[in-house]
Order: C-alpha cells, then structure tokens, then sequence
C-alpha cells in the first residue's frame, strides 16, 4: 500500500508540467533534467511580478523582449498540474522565457486559481482576466495588444483551448477572439471532457471528477472540442507526444477546428507517458528540442514575422 501511494504522488508531481519534486502546501521546484543541468540555459532579464485579481493566485510574471522593442508581440503561458496543482515559478519549463524574449517577443506565465477552492470555470475567466490585464497595461509594460498567443500545458492546453473556442470567458473580460492571434495547446487531453473521463484509466478518474465534476452537461460545457465550431481564435497550433489518449484528443479537435474553417495545424513529437508529457512542456525553447522549432515557425507566421 505504501508503495503504491508513493507512486501516485510521484505522477501526480510529474502531471504539475515538468519533472520536480514536491515541497510544503504543494509547491514544486523544478528538478533540472538533461540540458537543463548546469549554466546551458540564461535568465531571461527584467522580470515583473504583477497581480491581476485580490487572490494571491491571481498572479503573472512578465518579461520584456530583450531587444527592447515596445511593440513586441506577446506570449502568455499558462501552466498545468491536473487543475489542482502547478505554479508559474515552476511548471513553465527553464527555456521558453529566455527563448522567446530573445526572439524578440514579450513573454507572460500565470498563475490560475486552484481546484478544489475554485472551479475549472473560475481558472478560464482567470486567463481572460490576466489577459485583460495585460492588454490594458500594454503601454506600459511594452508589447503589441493586437499580437497575442496564448500556450499551455496539460490542463493549461486545456484552458487556453476552451477560452479559444468559447468565447463567453473573453466576453466577460470585456475582449473576444479578436484579441487572441493564436491559441497553442501543448500535449492536452481532455478537449472532449466526456469521452476522457470515459477512457480514463483509475488514476486520472478522480482528478476529472474532481475538476469537471459527474454532470453530463457541465462537462460537455467545459469542453473545448464541442465549442469548436465557428467562431473560434484565428489560429490553432496542437503539439502533442505519442500517449494515446493524447494523439486521440488532439486529432479529434484538429478536425472539428477544421471543419469550422479555422486554421489549424497539429504535429507530434517523440515521448511516451508521464515522461514524455512532462519533456514537451520542460524542453519548449531549447534549440536542440524538435518542438521548438515547429513552434518558432508557426509563431513568427501568425505574427506576421515571416
């Protein structure tokens, strides 16, 4: 039995977005892994910590793009951990911060309230939140409000792919699709709630109730894959590595964004399991990663960076 529950606690640290360990109340520091080991990765410079609710969770960190252009495009992260767990200090991986304000554009990771204190409701109206925030600080703090993607891991591709297909948490913010450029998820599952809490083995059944809860139609609600028709963000970019329920979940909202028009691409990388889930998130941005490259693309298109 005690061997067992220490195994739960290990997967359920590994589904936080990258291999750490955990510390008191649930916080997390982040175990470095491979590359990530010794000086390979700079600090990304001029950090600001900045809330944009009364809860503590309701935090971002932004970075400026390092070539101080003050009408850079922005990318915002939002982390993952099973709804339940996970920090921007820990879960956004060592590389994209550095990376992506050396490509010249702004960078944001969020914090997100949490399951079971709030719902998975509350956590979307907190990316429109914060992205409002931003948008209304952009003078400020130095980038294009017309040029935003939003990215995310695991439960956060989850969030960022619902705020991208349902509109109602952007228009409660006071924004809509025409303020996201793009919407990057990066190794989800659970698009088609229903159908995941169905094919979910044990371990991940009580982490979907918890989160999505037994009401057919509140899930069905929370589900990014049955909002993607028409309207939707501009443009999607899927990644994912090869866990089945993964590689299922992304091909099924590829093509319904399809069919609605949308433009959208999609592509896999190496990796299995646990393991692999937590590499795609922790290795985005290094230059030897396959991903990161894919990603550049894409972002330099949607853009306008071609």
């Amino acid at each position: 039995m005690r061997r067992n529950a220490t195994l739960s606690c290990t997967l359920l640290v590994l589904l936080a977005g990258t291999l750490a360990v955990a510390g008191p109340g649930d916080r997390m520091r982040e175990r470095p892994s491979g590359r990530d080991r010794g000086a390979a990765v700079q600090q990304a410079p001029g950090r600001q910590t900045l809330s944009y609710g009364t809860d503590p969770l309701q935090q971002l960190d932004f970075w400026p793009a390092q070539n101080g252009d003050k009408r850079a495009p922005l990318v915002v992260f939002v982390h993952g951990g099973g709804w339940k767990h996970g920090s921007k200090d820990n879960a956004s991986g060592p590389w994209k911060a550095p990376h992506y304000t050396g490509l010249g554009y702004a960078y944001a990771s969020l914090n997100y309230r949490l399951v079971p204190a709030s719902t998975v409701e509350d956590q979307a109206a907190d990316v429109a939140n914060a992205l409002k925030y931003l948008i209304t600080d952009a003078a400020r703090l130095g980038f294009d409000p017309a040029r935003i993607v939003i990215m995310g891991h695991s439960a956060g591709a989850h969030l960022v792919a619902l705020v991208g297909t349902d509109e109602q948490y952007l228009k409660r913010a006071g924004l809509s699709f025409a303020n996201v450029a793009g919407v990057l998820p990066i190794d989800g599952a659970a698009y088609d709630v229903p159908r995941q809490m169905s094919t979910s083995g044990r371990f991940m059944s009580e982490t979907y109730l918890q989160a999505f809860g037994s009401d057919p139609d509140r899930q069905r609600a929370l589900s990014p894959t049955l909002h993607a028709q028409a309207p939707n963000a501009p443009a999607f970019l899927i990644i994912h590595v090869q866990r089945p329920d993964g590689v299922a979940q992304s091909k099924e909202l590829e093509a319904v964004l399809k069919q609605a028009g949308t433009r959208v691409e999609r592509h896999d990388f190496p990796g299995t399991g646990l393991r692999g889930h937590a590499e795609i998130n922790r290795r985005l941005g290094d230059p030897d990663y396959a991903a990161t490259p894919v990603v550049d693309r894409w972002l330099s298109a949607v853009f306008g960076r071609r």
